[in-house]
């Protein structure tokens, strides 16, 4: 019994602490690739880095999910650029640490071409 616990004990040394945390995400439920995606506080007009870039080819495809850095729980804006030329801004989109959020076609009202 106590080599088992010795064994338990060395096996979880060498367990990264974060392992089990979920990372933070992004779904994109719209109708194109997205090129370019920044998240703002909300009302402020303040765009962070563009999210896209965590993604190995820099683009989300429709139904991809993005992994989203260096950014605290809160209500953001959501600024975005697709392949099609559409640039569109997103209002009052809550953000959970570990959680998913999404964008869909549907709820874009506020895009320029």
């Amino acid at each position: 019994m106590a080599r088992a616990a010795a064994l338990i004990a060395l096996i979880l040394a060498f367990v990264p602490i974060n392992a089990s945390a979920k990372d933070t995400r992004f779904w994109n439920l719209t109708a194109d690739t997205i090129t370019s995606l920044q998240l703002s506080p909300a009302g402020k007009n303040e765009w962070g880095p563009n999210q896209a870039d965590n993604d190995r080819d820099h683009t989300v495809d429709h139904d991809e999910r993005l992994k989203i850095t260096d950014t605290a729980p809160g209500i953001y804006d959501v600024k975005f650029a697709d392949k099609g030329g559409r640039t569109c801004i997103v209002r009052g989109i809550e953000v959970k640490t570990g959680a998913i959020f999404s964008i869909e076609e549907k709820s874009l009202k506020d895009c320029t071409k």
